[in-house]
């Protein structure tokens, strides 16, 4: 038996048409991104989405199924993993998400539910380190993130890379996963930057 993949919330706000289609493929860029199996790299992402959004993508195509406030859509991503739709209430509002569920799990979809609003009652906003650098990952441009190819040492190939300006250098890539708490504060945007840290759920 395989573990459950680890349910993380990949952006922080709600998500707009252009940035949910962002998100959607994150990792479309990765070096073996036809030779890998990337259930493990998708499968427990999700991230908020306005309410025109998940309507929008109800109407795109019959769904695979509906089971109350929730749909999956009928196109897979890889493997068993497709898009889930949630409208949940939390604090007394519907509010809207998507994430990526590996169907082959039967509890994928509820551990998601659950998941989604433990994470968005807080009473308190924060982030955890985990948050902020797929935040940073999710926001920034392709061109400015990649994934470290042979150029890099052995160890380090396939990690995700993003750049900074190294002055006379130019832009120069560092993997996502050592950025200092400097480095993630100066690529986070301020309504962001100083929020609490939060212990991961």
């Amino acid at each position: 038996m395989t573990n459950a993949p680890t349910i993380r919330k990949v952006f922080q706000g709600v998500a707009d048409r252009h940035q949910m289609y962002r998100m959607f493929d994150r990792h479309a860029g990765r070096v073996h991104r036809r030779e890998d199996y990337a259930t493990a790299l998708y499968a427990g992402e999700w991230f908020e989405i306005g309410e025109a959004e998940h309507d929008y993508m109800f109407a795109v195509e019959a769904p695979l199924w509906i089971r109350g406030s929730m749909f999956a859509l009928r196109q897979f991503l890889t493997g068993s993993v497709t898009s889930v739709f949630f409208a949940l209430r939390i604090d007394d509002a519907i509010r809207y998400f998507h994430g990526y569920c590996d169907l082959s799990d039967d509890m994928s979809v509820e551990r998601m539910r659950l998941a989604i609003i433990e994470r968005e009652s807080r009473p308190v906003r924060a982030m955890t380190r985990e948050e902020r650098l797929e935040h940073i990952w999710s926001s920034t441009a392709e061109p400015y993130r990649g994934y470290a190819d042979y150029r890099w040492p052995h160890a380090s190939r396939g990690r995700r890379t993003v750049h900074f300006f190294g002055g006379k250098l130019g832009s120069v890539p560092k993997l996502l996963e050592v950025m200092t708490d400097e480095e993630i504060a100066a690529k986070l945007p301020v309504h962001l930057r100083y929020l609490p840290d939060a212990a991961a759920a």
